[in-house]
């Protein structure tokens, strides 16, 4: 089992360190002499900060500048963040014929919007996605070009748009989900361009003088998360917390029932994680008995009145700042109608967010709670043991994740070791799903609150009226 020790700390403290790394990579961006710059971000170390100083720098430069993200959300979002960060930069927002910007990216007097990529061309920085930058043509190449979550975007789009650019930053997270794929890859599996594989894995493959840079600080984990998330995803790319032991406090305002639900939320809110543990059994993929359990975990935490305190001050839990997990999205929309029933707004501005970790990547929230993709199944499938899922459901929080699980996780695992073919040509991903969930489950094990006692209490009860 890898060890969740601590990562060692450069002095200066982690504010020094990141800004180490920072200079470094606008360093080779700027005046680097290979084609591409890859930056390796863990969760919540500033990629979008990073992405806007950058742009900025180039363009402050004498540059002019595109940016490809993989989302038209991501892409509106950097236009927010950019116009927001200079006025005095002047921002293409290029979109498709029938996809309008989001009102917030266009409140900006510096920012232009146009379907056709010749209306843009004075602006110093152009932002779409790689989805719309692929179909622009006779346009002279840019010689910057800024790639944000590069680890979602597949290698074939980037082939689709390198034409475009001379030189590029690549920024991601290489824990984060790999490229959604509907088919079966088997057929590209060992080419030298795999469709399926990242656009960063196929440009190191082909490039191996690119030596990837790290953002070395999470501004997100806290204290008692990093190490776990450090050591179980990233043992190549180690980070550590910006903040230290104590530095984040989630306080209660109401003492807990006595329940295994409110016993996990005591534990998560000292240490940082709680695992509420259900009685083995194997289920339908929404299993009620969990989807209840979640469902009760965030109306318990609500009905507490807790309070978040750390960097950024002192503030409420209120509903908004709260994030459910799950694998499936039948999963979440059970557990949106379980929140509906016991009185939880959910969505919206002011509701709790509800959503698969495919959607959930790139999000921040005060409390997770999430739904164990292997709890209750009877068999560990490759979806179910994909390293990225676990990784995004384990690292949106600030304060801390309560896991909801059925025990038998580690016998399942154990059971079925994984039997994927090895194939000529492709990289073997480490860690894999496998040691991965080993190493999260032994962690939670030390934070746990067992159902089990309470259910064999009501059974008790139940064959007593009998």
């Amino acid at each position: 089992m890898t060890p969740l020790s601590p990562v060692p700390s450069p002095p200066g403290g982690p504010g020094a360190e990141a800004d180490r790394a920072v200079t470094a990579i606008l360093e080779a961006t700027l005046r680097g002499r290979e084609r591409g710059t890859v930056v390796d971000s863990p969760p919540g170390a500033g990629k979008s900060t990073l992405v806007v100083r950058a742009a900025r720098e180039l363009v402050g430069a004498g540059e002019r500048l595109m940016i490809v993200a993989q989302t038209n959300s991501q892409v509106d979002d950097l236009v927010d963040r950019l116009a927001t960060a200079d006025p005095e930069l002047t921002v293409g927002r290029l979109h498709g014929s029938d996809a309008a910007p989001d009102p917030t990216a266009l409140r900006h007097p510096n920012v232009l919007p146009s379907a056709k990529v010749a209306d843009l061309l004075g602006q110093s920085v152009v932002v779409s996605t790689a989805a719309k930058w692929q179909w622009v043509k006779g346009v002279e190449p840019w010689r910057h070009a800024i790639v944000d979550e590069a680890y979602q975007m597949r290698s074939d789009a980037l082939l689709a748009v390198a034409r475009l650019f001379e030189r590029a930053l690549f920024v991601g997270d290489p824990g984060q989900l790999d490229p959604f794929s509907i088919v079966g890859t088997e057929q590209w599996a060992g080419l030298s361009y795999d469709p399926s594989s990242s656009a960063v894995v196929t440009l190191l493959a082909h490039n191996p003088r690119i030596v990837p840079h790290r953002l070395p600080v999470s501004w997100r984990l806290p204290a008692s998360a990093a190490p776990l998330i450090s050591a179980a995803f990233y043992p190549y790319a180690p980070f550590r917390a910006g903040t230290g032991p104590g530095d984040r406090l989630l306080r209660l305002g109401s003492a807990g029932d006595g329940t295994a639900v409110d016993r996990v939320i005591d534990i998560a809110a000292e240490s940082g994680w709680g695992l509420l543990e259900l009685p083995a059994r194997h289920t339908v993929r929404t299993d009620p008995e969990a989807v209840r359990a979640v469902a009760q975990v965030v109306r318990r935490l609500l009905d507490r009145r807790g309070s978040c305190t750390s960097e950024r001050g002192e503030s409420a839990l209120t509903a908004d700042r709260i994030a459910v997990g799950t694998a499936h999205r039948d999963q979440a929309a059970a557990v949106r109608t379980a929140l509906t029933g016991l009185g939880v707004p959910v969505g919206g501005a002011e509701g709790v967010t509800v959503d698969t970790a495919n959607r959930l990547q790139g999000r921040e929230y005060d409390v997770t709670v999430v739904l164990h993709p292997l709890s209750g199944r009877p068999d560990a499938t490759a979806f179910h043991l994909e390293t990225g899922r676990l990784c995004v459901l384990a690292s949106r929080h600030r304060h801390a994740c309560i896991v909801v699980a059925r025990a038998g996780i580690t016998e399942l695992l154990d059971e079925h070791p994984s039997t994927e073919p090895l194939q000529l040509g492709v990289t073997v991903k480490f860690p894999d799903g496998w040691e991965a969930n080993h190493a999260v489950l032994a962690h939670l094990a030390e934070h746990r609150a067992s159902a089990h006692r309470a259910s064999a209490r009501r059974a008790s009860a139940r064959r007593a009226s009998s």
